[in-house]
């Protein structure tokens, strides 16, 4: 079984070798894992780092933002006929430990895209973000759980392993500006089966991220916005 993990980066020569050696100490049984780093227009060394270390790197000449790095990610895979997707982020906060956790169900046809979340062990002690985006994600989780007709713990989740059913929608349809809670809606309305994992995430191994606590208001009322619009768009 052919498995991509793809890697979106940013800016993240501080954690990048880390992310990379993570992810190459994970063992699974009959699979070939192959790893590919997206390079998002970095204006550090994390092309050249990722490089010395003998992964896919695909370098963007523009800065297309997450969801563009991502969906490049997806394209690779469906082009080079990968089984499965792994999406990893590049700063270190998703914890490689779980990988073998998300690919189970997608390896078992239990569902099409397993998500790791957060939430759904309340007693989970590890990192979890600050306590107004947290309240944000609540939210976020709330309204899709309603618009999906299924339980969602954890709306901005993008550690996921998908199948190709998956693969091939992504690679012809990814949201731009807020992709991990807008893919929810377009995973509800192809009818593909969706699951939460419980997995622990860390913080950030080096950098700075993109969203501030003030912003964090700002962004939860956009993507509210960006929801909404995506499921009543065709209705």
């Amino acid at each position: 079984m052919k498995i991509l993990i793809i890697v979106p980066a940013y800016n993240e020569e501080a954690s990048i070798e880390y992310v990379i050696k993570q992810i190459k100490n994970q063992k699974i049984e009959n699979c070939q894992i192959d790893i590919a780093v997206i390079n998002d227009c970095s204006q550090d060394k994390t092309s050249e780092i990722a490089k010395a270390h003998n992964v896919i790197v695909i370098d963007l000449i523009n800065n297309l933002g997450i969801g563009g790095a991502v969906q490049t990610g997806y394209i690779y895979a469906f082009e080079n006929n990968y089984d499965i997707a792994v999406q990893i982020d590049g700063d270190g906060q998703h914890n490689p430990e779980y990988l073998k956790s998300l690919l189970d169900p997608i390896i078992s046809n239990n569902c099409d895209i397993a998500i790791g979340s957060r939430f759904i062990n309340k007693n989970n002690p590890a990192y979890r973000s600050s306590f107004l985006r947290r309240i944000g994600i609540k939210i976020l989780a709330n309204v899709l759980s309603l618009l999906t007709s299924q339980k969602i713990t954890d709306a901005t989740s993008g550690f996921r392993a998908a199948n190709k059913k998956v693969i091939r929608l992504f690679a012809e349809n990814y949201p731009d500006d807020y992709p991990e809670p807008e893919t929810f809606v377009i995973l509800y309305k192809n009818n593909l089966k969706i699951l939460e994992v419980s997995v622990k995430m860390n913080e950030r191994y080096g950098g700075k991220s993109s969203i501030n606590a003030i912003d964090s208001i700002y962004y939860m009322i956009k993507v509210l916005i960006a929801i909404f619009i995506d499921f009543f768009k065709g209705k």
